[in-house]
């Protein structure tokens, strides 16, 4: 007889707790118990509608919508966190120029206003900033909304609590899918292991989701996937690598943050690794200008070296940009005077891009990976500690402070890297350099540059925007960065060429190498989730597949015509 024990499962919110639904209310809910006939003894079994593995932006997207249309969702996520690259990685959003009025979902967009809503309803603003409609905490110049991962994370939670009390939603917290049930073209079942109890959670649904950072289910579930640099004879890409290159992948980022306390001795026991970071070389082509550790680096258009600023008191240096102004989270002039003692930044810049290795491959390749991932930041804060050249002709910053109570951890790091480049499914389209990038769209349609629009997609679910942002990687490529256009989400790109019941709802779509460079950000990776909720909810009502819904002409329309309803733009204006 299969084991019944209370689920656990738990979120965080400001330091409050809110449990889940216990399994053993769950018979009487929406969310109920499996009979899945492979349950071993010592584990317990959860079924729903669909189940999503990954809880981060595409995967709380891709759960809410499926929630309010009336779906059961089981969601499981890794870290204890939920939110991904906005929380758990500590990513303020990055975003394009027209986010405040369109260019992505309205409940993207709701998210947003709800977290300028936060700080205006529990912190200390000053007037004028309370007053101000489009609320920036941060002032951060990367986006224009730079927050802390804590309020997203509690903003996240607000909007799951009314599932989770009602039983329509369990978020198994905590939990890492570690083997999946297949039966010909379907998953039939996932393995999610707890990470504090080492004890599995069957869970069965007829759809299944893959959110996870790096498409962890794609290889679980046999679903054919492509990994790396694609060579220019296979997508003819103007800027696609000559040959394949599939352990070539972006770097990925251990960010953390920190803030500064004038006159105090704050600095860091001298990390381990700290000896070969400050004197590491990038190895790039074209080249690196010189050591990791410097204030200067390749600008991403040119490649030339590029001098850049470090001054914990945001100092302006004109067109030289001051690098604690770039993730600044809290601007202390925001709020009641005395209320901060300084500002508060998130340190994802050149200097911790981490390109010695990638993050698939294995879990002891993550861990080695990711462990030294750490060591470089740790060193990249030490450094600026003790090294970096000052103005004022001394070297290091002292007062700077890591912040690891705002991350959540005791290491003052981020929970999980920020990973720019996930396991790709290969779909039954995808999305080339010819339909987005500017300059390769101007060769393929005999238009100038600047006389081009991104292609029509026919079965577009939404639209997104962002320039071709590719950071160096681990294979010796520097920036790959250019312009693209605003572009359009195909749903041909949502569905594998093969399996049946299972989705993306990450980077792990029909991309590129190159084209992941621009549908990899927040607001993007949110409207990927959100239709792939929509397509679950949409499947079972219609009782068809998916990609029947896609080669069905009348289908198509039907679900464009429900997704435009529930707040999804699948065009952008045209003027």
């Amino acid at each position: 007889m299969m084991k019944r024990r209370d689920f656990m499962g738990m979120v965080t919110a400001g330091g409050a707790a809110v449990a889940s639904a216990p399994l053993s209310g769950l018979a009487a809910s929406p969310l109920g118990r499996s009979s899945y006939h492979r349950v071993q003894k010592g584990e317990q079994a959860l079924k729903a509608d669909v189940i999503i593995a990954g809880g981060g932006l595409g995967g709380c997207a891709a759960a809410l919508a499926a929630l309010r249309n009336g779906l059961s969702v089981i969601l499981t996520e890794e870290t204890d966190w939920i939110g991904g690259q906005l929380t758990q990685q500590g990513v303020p959003p990055d975003e394009h120029q027209w986010i405040e009025s369109h260019g992505a979902t309205q409940l993207y967009r709701d998210f947003r206003s709800a977290i300028r809503n936060y700080y205006k309803q529990h912190y200390p603003l000053t007037e004028e900033a309370r007053a101000r409609e489009n609320l920036n905490p941060g002032d951060g110049s990367v986006s224009r909304l730079c927050h802390e991962p804590r309020v997203a994370l509690a903003v996240l939670n607000n909007m799951f609590a009314p599932y989770i009390s009602s039983g329509k939603c369990a978020l198994l917290l905590e939990h890492q899918v570690k083997k999946a049930e297949v039966q010909g073209d379907r998953v039939q079942a996932l393995h999610a292991v707890s990470k504090r109890s080492d004890k599995a959670t069957v869970l069965t649904a007829p759809y299944f989701v893959d959110a996870t950072e790096l498409g962890d289910l794609l290889p679980l579930t046999g679903t054919e996937f492509v990994t790396g640099a694609e060579a220019k004879s296979d997508t003819r890409e103007l800027h696609a690598s000559e040959t394949a290159r599939p352990d070539n992948h972006q770097a990925f980022t251990v960010c953390f943050a920190m803030d500064y306390v004038p006159g105090s001795d704050q600095v860091i026991d001298k990390p381990r690794e700290y000896n070969f970071w400050r004197n590491f070389v990038p190895e790039m082509t074209p080249p690196w200008p010189g050591r990791l550790l410097d204030l200067t680096y390749s600008s991403p258009s040119t490649l030339k070296p590029k001098a850049l600023a470090f001054h914990p008191e945001g100092v302006s240096y004109g067109d030289t940009l001051n690098l604690w102004n770039y993730r600044r989270i809290i601007n202390q002039h925001n709020f009641r005077p005395g209320f901060y003692p300084g500002d508060v930044t998130i340190v994802n810049w050149p200097q911790n891009d981490y390109v010695l290795g990638n993050l698939t491959g294995g879990e002891h390749n993550f861990h080695e990976n990711f462990e030294r991932g750490k060591q470089l930041s740790l060193s990249l804060f030490y450094w600026l500690q003790t090294e970096v050249p000052r103005e004022d002709g001394k070297q290091g910053w002292p007062g700077l402070r890591l912040r690891g109570d705002l991350m959540g951890t005791e290491d003052g790091l981020a929970k999980y890297p920020y990973v720019r480049e996930s396991r790709r499914i290969k779909a039954m389209f995808r999305i080339l350099e010819e339909h987005v990038g500017r300059e390769n769209r101007a060769m393929v349609s005999g238009k100038s540059p600047g006389n081009v629009s991104a292609a029509d997609f026919y079965d577009s679910v939404g639209i997104g925007y962002y320039h071709i942002d590719l950071h160096p990687s681990s294979g010796g490529d520097n920036y790959i960065d250019f312009g693209s256009l605003p572009f359009q989400i195909p749903l041909g790109a949502l569905l594998p060429q093969r399996m049946e019941n299972l989705l993306p709802a990450n980077k792990n779509i029909g991309t590129t190498h190159i084209t992941n460079g621009c549908y990899r950000l927040h607001p993007v990776e949110w409207s990927i989730g959100e239709a792939a909720g929509l397509l679950v909810a949409q499947a079972l009502r219609q009782k068809t597949l998916p990609r029947a819904i896609r080669e069905q002409q009348d289908k198509l329309q039907d679900f464009q015509r429900f997704v435009r309803a529930q707040g999804i733009e699948t065009h952008w204006p045209s003027s």
